[in-house]
């Protein structure tokens, strides 16, 4: 079966995107962990609370124009608003350069859905059923849109990830008495059985286990104390693992 092609090049409009919805995932990470309305409040200076401005909202070049400063009050806003749009960006041309073009579309919505769940727990040590769920539903979408015939290895991919970690989740705080994974890493790894089907899930998780390593070993080195009671958030990692497969497919070792 061939897959659908897009009127107009899917790689244009995807690049033309990013930085704005770079911007609108820089907001959701910064308001739905919190609570606050992500779509309907208006954005605000957090220092000095003035409404933005149309001039002051254009990704990249409002900070960049503004030397990082609120407009009003000079308050900085520092890089992160900026980092999120440009790694939007790169999320987008990373997908038009691997991905034929009809799938360009499907590579990006993944893509800046696993940047936004990354960063939300990096920073709040949780993943939000609000992107994990709708994430699966539009992983066994895409896979029905793409070939009908490997539906039922995408779903067999999302029970199994799901139920692969929250039966080690169940294990380990019978062993350690205390949380090890969360339901939320069990629902991303469905979402990401869900995308790359059964085969993928080994992949992600090798991917995840060799950064969450690097990531400690990096922090050992730069001296900052890794104990075996230090919360290190996985989201991050099986994000980048997920990622990386749906990219470039499951690995395949010898």
């Amino acid at each position: 079966m061939s897959m659908p092609s897009w009127p107009v090049p899917a790689w244009g409009l995807a690049l033309l995107m990013a930085p704005f919805v770079g911007s609108f995932i820089g907001v959701l990470i910064t308001r739905l962990p919190v609570g606050a309305r992500v779509v309907l409040a208006r954005s605000a200076c957090p220092s000095c609370d003035h409404a933005l401005g149309v001039r002051d909202l254009v990704p990249v070049l409002s900070w960049a124009f503004l030397r990082g400063r609120c407009r009003h009050c000079a308050a900085s806003i520092g890089l992160f608003y900026p980092g999120i749009e440009l790694a939007a960006v790169l999320i987008a041309v990373w997908a038009a350069l691997v991905l034929p073009d009809a799938l360009v579309f499907a590579g990006v919505i993944l893509g800046w859905t696993l940047l936004a769940l990354g960063v939300i727990d990096r920073r709040h040590e949780i993943l939000p059923d609000s992107l994990t769920l709708p994430l699966i539903a539009a992983g066994l979408g895409v896979a029905y849109w793409v070939d009908p015939a490997s539906l039922p290895d995408h779903a067999i991919g999302a029970v199994a990830g799901f139920a692969a970690f929250f039966i080690i989740r169940v294990a380990y705080r019978a062993f350690r008495g205390r949380e090890g994974l969360g339901m939320g890493d069990a629902k991303l790894l469905a979402a990401g059985g869900a995308w790359v089907a059964w085969p993928g899930l080994s992949g992600i998780v090798l991917w995840a286990a060799v950064a969450g390593l690097a990531g400690a070993l990096m922090g050992a080195l730069t001296g900052r104390r890794v104990t075996a009671s230090d919360r290190i958030p996985f989201g991050p990692y099986l994000c980048g693992g997920c990622w990386l497969v749906w990219l470039y497919g499951p690995l395949v070792l010898g």
